[in-house]
């Protein structure tokens, strides 16, 4: 396992790290959208901050993982965590970060009562299920669907 660089540490969540956020995103992406990141970030902040960690280096933010405990979702009464979105700057990958934002939350949500931890993602981005792998995550009885619906017309698609 790659060690963490000294200076390294997490901590919850702060609206100041908004603009951290979106120039990471931006690095990954590529894209610009700091409308997306504040609208994110409001709604973890309003929720519980204590479940969404940022890591930072040298007091700058270097990554982050945005999480929530809930329950009566899909049918489901267990309270359960759900990370929904994370991201590490690029020349900070392979540090064992997003291990260390994973560890901080999963101990925030066993004490707030969750039973499991859950995410999405594209099983196509092989980097972001083989991360996922290695902490844990498998294959869940649940199953993703979606419809996909045609943009001109309003009509459903194939």
């Amino acid at each position: 396992m790659p060690e963490v660089q000294p200076g390294v540490r997490v901590r919850p969540l702060d609206e100041l790290d908004i603009g951290a956020i979106v120039r990471i995103d931006e690095r990954i992406t590529g894209i610009y959208r700091p409308e997306v990141w504040e609208q994110r970030v409001g709604y973890y902040l309003r929720r519980d901050p204590e479940a969404c960690r940022v890591a930072e280096a040298d007091g700058k933010v270097v990554g982050f993982m945005l999480a929530d405990l809930r329950a009566g979702e899909f049918g489901l009464e267990e309270p359960g965590g759900w990370i929904e979105r994370f991201g590490i700057d690029p020349d900070w990958r392979g540090r064992d970060l997003g291990r260390l934002l994973f560890e901080a939350i999963v101990a925030h949500l066993k004490a707030a009562g969750a039973a499991t931890v859950r995410t999405l993602a594209d099983r196509d981005d092989t980097r972001i299920t083989g991360f996922l792998e290695k902490l844990g995550f498998a294959p869940s009885r649940l199953q993703a669907l979606e419809i996909r619906l045609a943009e001109s017309s309003g009509e459903q698609g194939p």
